[in-house]
Formats: structure tokens, C-alpha cells, sequence
């Protein structure tokens, strides 16, 4: 006996043995329980999903002389007939059918009764293949067919089916089959067979069948002729995937920004063989294990991994960021669909890792989001009192040449000591801006090159040199901007409004402070009703009460818009903008 492959030595020949869709099958049975059997139908979902078993079991229950529960009973003369091969049941492949003369021979031919049963059918798959030409040709049939005819459009893409062809069926809807469902029929499949089997490796092939029992039949078909047992290892070796060690370290150095060792191993992926647009779906399955890790508590039931591989995914999950993680499954999501149109996929699929591991380059929102997010878990690690980690240096200042150091360490007098540190005198800031029309204020004496440390109690109840002290030398934007930095780092929980006002230039227009940035989303955040009032109540501390944050880009569009202006104005002479 010739080889049968699963999908076919398993297709289901009653009602009861289809997987999942209970909807379609509940409106066939009580159609054929009642005798209210229509004469066309519309059969749509996707491929693998059961259109064609459907078709087939609705067929032969038609004519079947005792159904049982709406299905065929497979023991009367009229199923006998019908499981071989018979005029009664006539299958179509439009595909390769498509063409007008077909459907004009089919319309010829309905008009003979069945031979052994009740109904003729016709199964026509893959409808949406057929010509405009066609179409019309079966749409007089279809609507008013014979008694004895009945029609079955099955289709993947039921879009591309004429409207007049569409309202004169009945549609019926298949749907993708849950992977636990496909889990389920593929265990039953294996013992059936006596086949040993691991629960991580049936729920791998369920995976990847995508919701399609034909796509799921045909992998496991592959996984069993790896080995004699249905391992996990196999499963991913058949799949051409890269090993799991490989991607848990490649997608955990992505979410934790180590670039150097994210490159690295996606390297080594790829020399092993690996092509780029499998790992690059091995990555985006990874990111989104690492996701239902973190965001899901049955994380573990719905994975369905094995336990030490669940544990490096659980690790992963622990320690990585949620906006860096859907971060880095958009870039790749993106770069899966650039990679068709890509002359080199490999260095697509490097630039791509090394924009997901280092947010810091990156000026848009999500990437500025995180840092955002890590200053804050800084700050929030000052505040507990972790100790600073000093950072490295990127440069180094070239030490002098060994006879000159020499030199100056046998001609040069040793430094003075330093005084301790507790009889430096308390740092003053300066006084605050002073508006135009404000008197002047008379500046205090000098302080004394050292004081005497001041008891507790004397420096608690005078703030003198917190909120007066000496007056600022210029009233310039700079030094204004200055002590208002000093400020508003001394406030509690202010870190990322610090962090974020570091990098604003300051400068006056008449009583106004005027901060500029070139980052819209460093503008939008500190005029935030967040971190606005805050801003308000420092400048407010030290006397000033006309302050704005501006984005750079709005005044250079105000400046063109003016230059452009002045050209139109004097179009009759050379206008040089310098």
C-alpha cells in the first residue's frame, strides 16, 4: 500500500472528528436533520482550516440514507457508493479550471441526475481562480440550479468573488484553529500511532502551524521522520531554527544594550548557516515570548516551553524594559518587511540590532522614553543611597614625557595642603535677577577666607545662605540659568526635569527668559503639567516670573518664512542672506 501522508491518512469523515469549528458545523447538521439543505454555499478561511473535509462530509450526508447526529453513517449502500469514487460527488479545481469553456461544460452537464443518491454536488475549489468570463458563465446555473444540484465555493481570498456571485450563496466562515486544539489532535494523532513523543515538542509543531491542522500535519509529518522520538531539539532543528542558548543570548544583550555582544552572536548565527530572514524570525518569536513572560501571569502554561528554557526567558523578561521590548519588536517587524526589498539582508538585519541596542543614538520618542526611564531609576537609586558609579572616560590626556615629569617633580616646590573640609565656608549663590525697574540692592561684606563650622541648630534656623547670599556678578541669561540649575537639582524627584534642562541654551527677550532646545519632545515634556509648575516654582524662588521653553525648529521656521517674505517684497534686486 502506497504511503499516505498525515494530513490525508487523518482527514476526518464525520462532523464530530473536524477540529474547532463548531459553528459551521452545527448550521450543516441542523440543515441536514431538518431536510432544509440549501443549493449553494460559500465556504471561506484559511488554508489548512477544513473547507475541503467539510465539503467532502456535507456531500455524502446529503445522500446518506440514516445520518447519525447529521453525519453520514458510512454503512448504507448510498455512503458504499460514495466513498470510492463517484459521479455524484464531482470536485473542481479552479485553479486550473478557470477557464469559460469548464464552466459551460459543468452547466451542460448539472442538468443529469445523480447516479446512487439524492444530491448531486459540486465541490469547487479555490473559486476566486476563476475569469471574469467564467463567473458569468456559472452565475445563471447558480442561481437557479436543479433540484438535484447543489454547489460548494470553497475560497482563501473571498474579496476577489463578484458580489453577484457572493449574495447568492450561503457564506460560512472558518476560522484559525487555537494552538490547543492543534496540540490536542496532534497528541491524539501520536498515540494513536504509538509514536513517543515530548508535550514541548507536539506544542512547538502547534506553533508553527499558525493555525492551519494541514500546515501543523505536515511539520510533525518532517519532525517524525528526524528521529524515532518527537523531541523539542528535533522539532527546531527540522524548522532550520537557530538554537535557543543563541537567541536568548542575542535578544537578552539587545534589551540590556550590550551592542557589542549583540553583534557578536548574531555573527556567529549567522556563519553557522543561518540565513538572515530565519533569524530574523527567530528573533521577533523570542521578543515576543520575552513579552508574555513579562506582561502575562500563566506565561508559563501559554509558552508551553521547556522548563530551563522558560526560566532564561522568565531572566530576560525580569530584567528588561516593557517599552524597550515592544520597542525592539517594531524595529524588527520593520525590518522584516525591508528585508524584500533589501541588496544586502545582512547588513539590514546588523543595522537593525544595532538601532535596538542602543537607544541612546536614537532621537526619537520611544528611544528617549527609555533613557528617560533609566535616569529616573538613577535618580530613584540616588535616592535610596546606591552608591555613583563613575563613569569611563572616552578620552585620555597623553601624560607628559618621563624627563620632563622628572624634571618638574624634582624642581617643583610640593602643593600646600588643603584645608579641611569642615572650615570651607558655606557656598553662597548669587542674588537673583533683578527687573529693570526692581531698586538696587546693597551687596553684603565679603565673607572671611574661613569661618568656624556653625552648630546645627544655627544653620537650621537661619537660610540665609539658601535663599539670600551673594548677588550675582552680571545679571546675563547664563549665570541666571545657572543658579537656576543649582535649584532645581536640590529638589526632590526632580532628576528627569534636571536631566532634561541641561541641555537648553539660554537667552533674553526683554523680561523674558527664553530656554531653546532643538528636541520637540524635550519642549513638549518639561511644558507638561508635570514638570511645568515645578520649573515655575524655582524661577519663582529666585525672582524670576517670565520664563517660556521653546523648540528651536519654530523660530527657524518664523526666519524663513521671513526671509522668503523679504524676497518677494524686493524681487527686482539680489537679496544676500548672510
Amino acid at each position: 500500500m502506497a504511503h499516505l501522508s498525515l494530513y490525508r491518512k487523518y482527514r476526518p469523515a464525520t462532523f464530530d472528528k473536524i477540529v474547532r469549528q463548531e459553528h459551521v458545523v452545527r448550521v450543516l447538521t441542523n440543515q441536514i436533520e431538518r431536510g432544509e439543505v440549501g443549493h449553494a454555499y460559500l465556504f471561506t478561511g484559511p488554508r489548512g482550516t477544513g473547507k475541503t473535509s467539510v465539503a467532502r462530509i456535507f456531500a455524502r450526508a446529503v445522500n446518506c440514507e440514516h445520518p447519525v447526529g447529521g453525519s453520514p453513517c458510512g454503512k448504507c449502500p448510498t455512503c458504499l457508493a460514495l466513498a470510492d469514487n463517484s459521479l455524484d460527488i464531482v470536485e473542481i479545481d479552479a485553479a486550473s479550471n478557470n477557464g469559460v469553456g469548464e464552466m459551460r461544460d459543468l452547466r451542460d452537464k448539472v442538468q443529469y441526475p445523480p447516479v446512487s443518491g439524492k444530491y448531486k454536488v459540486y465541490i469547487i475549489d479555490e473559486v476566486h481562480m476563476l475569469t471574469d468570463s467564467a463567473f458569468n458563465a456559472l452565475l445563471k446555473t447558480l442561481e437557479e440550479p436543479p433540484a438535484h444540484a447543489i454547489f460548494i465555493l470553497a475560497t482563501t481570498e473571498p474579496h476577489k468573488i463578484p458580489a453577484t456571485i457572493l449574495s447568492r450563496c450561503m457564506r460560512l466562515d472558518f476560522k484559525l484553529i487555537p494552538e490547543e486544539d492543534l496540540e490536542r489532535h496532534l497528541a491524539g494523532i501520536l498515540d494513536e500511532m504509538g509514536r513517543p513523543y515530548e508535550p514541548e515538542a507536539v506544542a512547538a509543531i502547534a506553533r508553527a502551524g499558525a493555525g492551519s491542522d494541514r500546515d501543523m500535519l505536515s511539520i510533525a509529518e518532517m519532525c517524525l521522520a528526524y528521529g524515532d522520538k518527537l523531541t523539542y531539539a528535533g522539532v527546531t532543528s527540522v524548522l532550520g531554527s537557530a538554537d535557543f542558548a543563541t537567541n536568548a543570548k542575542l535578544v537578552g544583550a539587545i534589551l540590556s544594550g550590550e551592542m557589542p555582544t549583540a553583534l557578536s552572536v548574531a555573527e556567529d548565527a549567522l556563519k553557522s548557516g543561518k540565513s538572515v530572514g530565519v533569524l530574523l524570525k527567530d528573533l521577533l518569536e523570542m521578543l515576543n515570548e520575552v513579552a508574555i513572560a513579562k506582561m502575562c501571569s500563566n506565561a508559563e502554561k501559554l509558552l508551553a516551553l521547556p522548563g530551563e528554557f522558560y526560566a532564561q526567558v522568565a531572566q530576560i523578561a525580569s530584567n528588561a524594559d516593557g517599552r524597550a521590548v515592544l520597542r525592539a519588536t517594531e524595529i524588527f517587524a520593520r525590518t522584516e518587511t525591508e528585508l524584500r526589498f533589501a541588496s544586502s539582508p545582512r547588513i539590514s538585519l546588523e543595522t537593525a540590532i544595532l538601532r535596538a541596542a542602543t537607544p541612546q543614538i536614537d532621537r526619537g520618542d520611544d528611544a528617549l522614553l527609555l533613557r528617560i526611564a533609566a535616569l529616573e531609576q538613577k535618580v530613584a537609586a540616588l535616592a535610596a543611597g546606591a552608591p555613583v558609579m563613575a563613569q569611563p572616560r572616552s578620552e585620555r590626556v597623553p601624560e607628559p614625557a618621563p624627563a620632563l615629569r622628572a624634571t618638574q617633580e624634582d624642581e617643583l616646590p610640593p602643593l600646600p595642603e588643603p584645608p579641611p573640609f569642615d572650615d570651607v565656608p558655606p557656598w553662597e549663590p548669587p542674588e537673583p535677577l533683578r527687573s529693570p525697574k526692581a531698586p538696587e540692592r546693597a551687596k553684603p561684606a565679603p565673607a572671611p577666607a574661613f569661618e568656624e563650622k556653625k552648630p546645627p541648630e544655627a544653620s537650621s534656623s537661619s537660610g540665609a545662605a539658601e535663599t539670600g547670599g551673594a548677588s550675582v556678578p552680571d545679571d546675563s541669561p547664563e549665570a541666571v540659568f545657572g543658579l537656576f540649575l543649582r535649584r532645581l537639582r536640590k529638589l526632590p524627584k526632580s532628576g528627569v526635569a534636571y536631566a532634561l534642562c541641561r541641555d537648553l541654551v539660554p537667552s533674553r527677550e526683554g523680561e523674558t527668559l527664553v530656554l531653546t532646545t532643538d528636541v520637540r519632545t524635550v519642549c513638549d515634556t518639561l511644558n507638561s503639567e508635570r514638570h511645568l509648575p515645578v520649573l515655575r516654582e524655582v524661577f519663582s524662588g529666585i525672582g524670576i516670573d517670565q520664563f517660556e521653553v521653546r523648540f528651536a525648529g519654530a523660530d527657524r521656521s518664523i526666519e524663513k518664512d521671513g526671509i522668503r517674505k523679504l524676497k518677494e517684497d524686493f524681487a527686482d534686486y539680489p537679496v544676500e542672506i548672510k
